[in-house]
């Protein structure tokens, strides 16, 4: 059993969706973290089995997350603000199935947005998203309170065409 699993979502193909996996490299290059890392991928869903046998006390999802801020903005989602489809959606389920699902098997559920630039196919992570990245992997490594990132606002004018 562990207490705290990562689990990262993306695709490494597309730009900055590859954020995620990036994270997840990083995190397990590192073993004195403390954390469980799952990079899950385009298909997330499929750790879940794992998640649940591990009965975690937490688990933290970082995905890129079209949120109308600028690149390599890191917020705090919740399954209302998933509902809304914003997310980049390379995933055979819906990320609120996922995260449903997550809820059940953890007593805290973090879901870390990370806005992308660019999410075209071949093309690598813009430098926005991956001084995030790194700056998430700092604070994992600190033991940092990753709730401190302020929560998505729904507010931005550029999402109505979203």
């Amino acid at each position: 059993m562990t207490d705290k699993v990562l689990l990262t979502v993306g695709s490494v193909l597309r730009g900055d969706d590859a954020a995620g996996p990036l994270l997840a490299k990083m995190m397990s290059g590192d073993p004195e973290t403390g954390w469980t890392v799952i990079d899950g991928g385009q298909t997330p869903e499929d750790e879940l089995r794992t998640i649940r046998r591990l009965s975690p006390d937490v688990v933290v999802v970082v995905d890129a997350a079209a949120m109308g801020l600028e690149a390599g903005a890191i917020r705090r989602l919740g399954v209302d603000d998933v509902a809304q489809s914003f997310l980049i959606t390379t995933h055979a389920l819906p990320m609120t199935f996922l995260l449903g699902q997550l809820e059940e098997a953890a007593e805290t559920v973090l879901f870390l947005g990370i806005q992308p630039a660019d999410t075209t196919f071949f093309n690598p992570l813009t430098p926005a998203v991956k001084t995030a990245v790194e700056e998430l992997y700092e604070r994992f490594l600190a033991g940092d309170d990753l709730t401190a990132y302020p929560a998505y606002e729904r507010s931005h004018p550029d999402m109505a065409t979203r």
